[in-house]
């Protein structure tokens, strides 16, 4: 019998496709994720930190989804209550309709991780257990079966309900970081000048006179407060750079100089369609096709900024791809919102493997629900154990085998390590409190 490894310096070296593909996916479950970039919120945040049963149906993806089955009005759902909107995505789509999108199926993953009924005709069950649980204990349990070290949040300084936390004195958990989010100012720039005149910045509609220096002056002390790791932008299809607006002036006037002065990445997510249906609400959204040259042309200007960027329309990953070739400033991550399914993970991860070989950053989760996590990195862990194994597959076809020291490396570099060296995070220390 042939032996499935042979010794090397680095160790074993695998060659035996079965018992490669069987570490890789041992090292794939195991590796500790550093999640860059959620919608969750620390303990501390009260009432934004979003978790349950309710909750998770009620996510916009399974809204969207049960309009296209239960007939059920725009009107009639959004005057009922959660827990009545969470039975009629529950009715429609698990008991009616067997749950098979992404979505529903990330349910299904939730409530099995936690030994709960999987096909059961209503939410009692769900409910009760839920509302037994022990917040504190909880977070970590997920956490743990989720595989997840770090978050990282997106925060807005204009919101008022997260500034109060912000502003006190208490801190928040260690294990949930601040992403800064540049929305407002860069997308809303009318309504975010308000907002600053408002709280005494001298600033106008025009981007004019004192409003660049003003404007900086109040990303200071939101940066001394949140300590983010990036600051980050969700930007629409037919964003340009440059351009004649105001978008573009805050970002060269303000954003970017910020960025070098914290030294701060500046996360780049492209290709939203805002409201496409506004009576879906926060459902409502699309994509569309965006230009990676304004991306490029960001890089090329300002070499001394670190860019991270994700495109939402699948037709815009390939040349995604040979941009971060070109600019070594310019990291890849994740895949997107509607980017967010298994056969779509694979292609864009194989893409990404073959072209830039593991200097991207592999998933993110997206999680608006704390129990999200699970499903999101159960289901990308296997997306990419399989492109991996099949990408050592083909390089032992090549006359080279792997250690499983190497598939360790490659896996904590796509999982944690490319976006830790990225914002200049250090290494996990072997033992850490979460206070």
């Amino acid at each position: 019998m042939t032996s499935s490894v042979i010794e090397s310096r680095g160790g074993p070296r695998l060659t035996e496709r079965e018992e490669l593909r069987r570490q890789v996916s041992e090292v794939v479950g195991a590796a500790p994720v550093f999640d860059m970039h959620t919608h969750l919120f620390a303990p501390e945040f009260g009432g934004l930190n979003l978790s349950g049963i309710d909750e998770l149906l009620t996510y916009h993806y399974l809204v969207a989804e049960t309009f296209r089955s239960a007939e059920v009005s725009y009107e009639s759902f959004w005057r009922m209550s959660k827990s009545e909107q969470a039975d009629l995505v529950w009715r429609t789509l698990f008991v009616e309709h067997t749950p098979v999108s992404e979505a529903a199926r990330g349910v299904v993953t939730v409530l099995d991780s936690f030994g709960l009924d999987t096909a059961a005709e209503d939410l009692k069950e769900a409910r009760a257990f839920f509302r037994e649980q022990d917040a504190a204990s909880h977070l970590g349990r997920v956490l743990e079966l989720a595989g997840v070290s770090d978050v990282v949040m997106t925060n807005d300084p204009f919101d008022a309900r997260e500034a109060r936390v912000w502003e006190g004195d208490g801190g928040i958990d260690r294990r949930f970081h601040a992403a800064l989010r540049m929305d407002g100012l860069l997308n809303d720039w009318e309504g975010s000048a308000a907002a600053l005149q408002a709280r005494g910045y001298e600033v106008d509609r025009g981007v004019s006179g004192k409003t660049a220096g003003e404007v900086r002056r109040f990303l200071d002390v939101w940066i001394e407060r949140m300590r983010p790791l990036y600051m980050a932008v969700s930007l629409p299809d037919d964003f340009e750079h440059p351009a004649a607006d105001a978008r573009d002036r805050v970002i060269r006037e303000v954003v970017l100089p910020t960025a070098r002065a914290h030294h701060l990445p500046f996360a780049l997510m492209v290709g939203v369609r805002r409201g496409v249906n506004p009576a879906l609400r926060a459902a409502g959204d699309g994509v569309g096709r965006a230009s990676v040259r304004a991306v490029e042309r960001l890089c090329a200007e300002n070499a001394g900024v670190r860019f991270l960027a994700t495109f939402l329309s699948r037709e815009n990953q390939h040349e995604l791809c040979v941009s971060a070739r070109k600019f070594p400033n310019l990291l890849p991550f994740g895949c997107w919102w509607f980017l967010n399914n298994p056969s779509i993970i694979k292609e864009i991860t194989r893409e990404r493997l073959e072209l830039l070989g593991t200097s991207f950053v592999a998933q993110h989760s997206d999680a608006r629900v704390l129990e999200q996590l699970i499903y999101k990195w159960k289901h990308s862990r296997r997306c990419l154990a399989d492109v991996l194994a099949d990408s050592y597959e083909r390089l032992l076809e090549s006359g080279r085998a792997v250690t499983r020291a190497e598939v360790e490396r490659d896996a904590a570099r796509l999982f944690d390590g490319n976006f830790r060296a990225w914002v200049g995070q250090a290494p996990p220390a072997e033992s850490r409190s979460n206070r």
